[in-house]
């Protein structure tokens, strides 16, 4: 009898030891409280399907989707996961990233995510989903349609390292100095 006793006490015990370096693991990867429900972070054993909207014709495939409660209502937070160090602040391209998932999100299950998560290797950024962020994804979009049937499209050279990577960079005529 007693012998099943410590068996079940030390069995629960394991329990909640596993729970809470789960927890603990889940933290540290910048993760908010809440169940995975996709991910695509390269770690997996099948691939996952990339997330679409089709009333946005916008495709993406967010790091890690967690279902959570946010002011007692279901939502689910994207999570971008980027290798490098943080920046002051999120790059710009970080945050429409981030963004344009919380918009998939929104047409998937019906619910706008309140934020998003960028977490770079020392530190993460809670970005907030606001009706502005969520204009700002639909003109960039609407943007980036025009600009692939446009018959010249001038080329962005505001970063001379990336520009001198490009491996367009010998036709195109508009490389930086």
């Amino acid at each position: 009898m007693w012998t099943l006793f410590l068996f079940l006490a030390l069995l629960a015990l394991a329990g909640l030891a596993l729970y809470l370096w789960g927890r603990r693991q889940q933290r540290a990867a910048g993760l908010p409280a809440g169940r995975v429900i996709y991910s695509d972070t390269g770690a997996e054993q099948v691939v996952s399907e990339p997330l679409l909207s089709r009333r946005y014709a916008l495709v993406g495939k967010p790091d890690y989707l967690v279902e959570t409660r946010v002011g007692g209502r279901r939502t689910m937070i994207p999570v971008e996961v980027k290798s490098r160090r943080a920046p002051p602040a999120p790059a710009p391209g970080h945050l429409l990233q981030l963004a344009a998932y919380c918009l998939i999100i929104e047409d998937l299950y019906g619910v706008a995510p309140p934020y998003g998560i960028l977490r770079y290797a020392d530190r993460s950024f809670e970005a907030p989903f606001t009706p502005a962020v969520r204009r700002a994804v639909l003109d960039a979009a609407e943007h980036i349609r025009a600009g692939r049937t446009a018959v010249d499209m001038p080329r962005s050279h505001q970063e001379p390292v990336r520009c001198a990577q490009c491996g367009y960079r010998a036709a195109c005529g508009e490389q930086a100095l």
